[in-house]
């Protein structure tokens, strides 16, 4: 049994949906749960830790409970965590037997070592970041933790205050584990909250670094696409894999002819994939088809995807790659569903039936879009004349990038291949943040270096964008 990844650290049961609270974060990709309960009598714990037990054997994951080594013996759980006045490592470990994990919260250097030294299997460092769920909580900051990672080789898990933007630094500081309460417990969403959590992770992995699903259509010119997805995948440094929606005879000069793939095939495409190599996000493109929105949205709804969503809707040379009865499928169904939406004006104009016209256009139709159900948004503001403004709407903060112009016919396929960078990277473990700014820049570069081919919209430049950014990862 590994200490690795999201440690999710549960809330009261108050209201008795603590275990479906805690199977949703165990489908976001939560790895430990530890059943930590101050408000249950300890009568009516066993009940609800046999269950909290059951729904992590399901998963795959480590059950721990919170300082009492007997509940921990009773409902079979996998170890006990100890605070520094439970008893020690020592008789916890002649209770339980050599089998079973025992953690230990620490504070300092020498309670890190004095823990090692007693027999923990891991230890909880904290608190990292102040908080407000222990009264007696310390705060000990990310210094702190690069000096117990370097004095013991335990696993490490970092405590107090982590949420999504704080758990990037304090795992390059050396945590192998974020420990986490409200941050998903206390989000509407908890898979989406434990995923987007779970997948920083992949930070700390050797490339190909993550998994990249993308369900769009196939151009047989190569500059958009699926053929301009897993090149961007690839080129970055992640694995891609794909589910193909369509088929479209097409060069430089537009799409001549679309041939849809039948929905059922496309959903047995995508469940392939997922059960067998599985996906840490979903970038979907061209979709055609109400049943086919509707194959992939159940897909990401069904397995807890995070979902970068390009609604796909204008080929470059104006030919439609969404029908008509599809829009409202997207719309309803999809957008919901979307960690990041990422519409270009045209596609946002459709999606929320106001005219967009500038910057402050841009940023109505965001909240918009966030009001119906994307959870970022994303618009691209390429239609606009002047500098080529986007901007991002991610939690409560509306985020400005800016980039110069370029005048070139050569744009085919930037927005595939924007969407397939910022699904890359996010699949790397950066946060939305960093991932859409780190995707601007390779496709400024990917149009800047593009190379006249064919007698149109020539194809962006996916080598030269990757070599600009590829240092950086």
């Amino acid at each position: 049994m590994k200490i690795e990844g999201l440690y999710q650290i549960t809330d009261h049961n108050r209201d008795g949906r603590l275990p479906q609270r805690v199977a949703k974060a165990l489908r976001g990709g939560a790895r430990i749960v530890q059943y930590r309960d101050k408000e249950t009598p300890a009568s009516a714990q066993l009940a609800v830790a046999r269950e909290l037990a059951g729904l992590c054997r399901q998963a795959g994951a480590i059950f721990i409970v919170n300082d009492s080594p007997g509940l921990a013996l009773e409902c079979g759980a996998d170890g006990v965590h100890l605070g520094q006045g439970d008893m020690g490592p020592e008789q916890a470990r002649a209770l339980l037997g050599p089998d079973r994990l025992i953690g230990v919260s620490t504070r300092t250097v020498e309670q890190a070592r004095a823990a090692r030294k007693a027999g923990a299997d891991y230890i909880g460092l904290g608190s990292i970041y102040p908080t407000n769920s222990k009264g007696d909580a310390v705060h000990v900051g990310l210094e702190r933790l690069s000096q117990v990672r370097q004095a013991v080789d335990l696993p490490i898990v970092a405590i107090g205050g982590i949420d999504r933007q704080k758990a990037p630094a304090a795992i390059d500081a050396g945590a192998d584990g974020v420990a986490v309460i409200s941050a998903v417990m206390g989000d509407p969403d908890p898979t989406r909250a434990a995923r987007e959590l779970a997948v920083l992770f992949n930070r700390r992995q050797p490339h190909p670094r993550g998994r990249v699903l993308t369900v769009a259509g196939s151009d047989s010119g190569g500059g958009a696409g699926i053929q301009a997805d897993l090149k961007t995948i690839a080129l970055l440094g992640s694995y891609g894999t794909s589910a193909i929606t369509a088929l479209t005879v097409q060069n430089t000069l537009g799409v001549q002819d679309v041939h849809p793939v039948p929905a059922d095939f496309v959903a047995a495409q995508v469940e392939a994939v997922l059960s067998d190599i599985g996906t840490d996000v979903v970038k979907t493109g061209m979709l055609f088809s109400a049943d086919l929105v509707r194959v992939v949205a159940a897909a990401i709804e069904r397995c807890g995807l995070m979902a970068v969503v390009d609604p796909v809707m204008v080929a470059k040379g104006g030919a439609s790659l969404l029908r008509d009865e599809a829009v409202s499928a997207l719309r309803d169904e999809l957008l919901p569903r979307a960690y990041l939406l990422t519409p270009n004006l045209p596609e946002t104009e459709v999606l929320t039936g106001m005219a967009v016209r500038g910057t402050a256009d841009m940023e109505e139709a965001a909240h918009r879009l966030r009001e119906m159900g994307a959870y970022n948004v994303l618009l691209k503001g390429g239609h606009l004349n002047g500098e080529a403004v986007d901007l991002l709407l991610a939690g409560d903060r509306l985020h400005r990038l800016a980039a110069p112009r370029i005048d070139t016919a050569n744009t085919h396929g930037t927005g595939c291949t924007s969407s397939a960078a910022i699904a890359t990277f996010l699949a790397q473990g950066l946060p939305v943040e960093e991932a859409v700014g780190r995707a601007k820049n390779f496709i400024h570069e990917a149009i800047r270096h593009a190379v006249p081919l064919g007698g149109g919209h020539g194809p962006v430049n996916h080598w030269q964008g990757a070599k600009a950014v590829i240092g950086d990862s």
